[in-house]
């Protein structure tokens, strides 16, 4: 076995993201990351405590986007590595969108979108991106390359 990176001591971050689309545009979050620009990403984020990725993706999708959608599929498994040596493993889900609630959305979003892939791309040609996993994703779910729901047992 090998040493763990200094800076994250050799966790890795679970995570989970969800490619939503309705007719031509994908549902995209704008986050604030701190800096001068914000970055956009689909509803996405980390799998808590005693939490399976089924449950951890419908919970993120509706803090961040106030959307209750249905699971469809499973694009599978993304191991990401970041410059700064932290390692991702992020479950891709797509979903279709079924009642926008009043519920608050989580205070880092700036706000929610219904982008076309030509925008997302333009989007990806500024580095407004959250990381390259964004298009892969969305590439994965419009060509089709995902699972049944039923390969991930919890």
């Amino acid at each position: 076995m090998t040493k763990g990176n200094s800076i994250n001591n050799g966790t890795i971050r679970n995570t989970v993201a969800c490619v939503i689309q309705q007719n031509e545009r994908f549902l995209m979050v704008e986050e604030d990351r701190g800096d001068t620009q914000t970055v956009f990403n689909q509803p996405a984020g980390h799998i808590e405590p005693g939490e399976g990725p089924l449950a951890a993706v419908l919970r993120e999708v509706q803090e961040e986007t106030a959307w209750q959608v249905t699971l469809t599929s499973y694009l599978g498994l993304y191991v990401f590595h970041t410059p700064e040596g932290l390692t991702f493993h992020s479950h891709g889900f797509i979903a279709t969108p079924d009642v926008l609630l009043t519920s608050p959305i989580d205070s880092d979003i700036t706000a929610t979108h219904w982008l076309t892939l030509d925008e997302i791309s333009s989007l990806d040609a500024a580095g407004r991106l959250r990381s390259s996993l964004v298009l892969k994703r969305i590439s994965d779910a419009i060509s089709d390359r995902s699972y049944p729901l039923t390969v991930i047992q919890e």
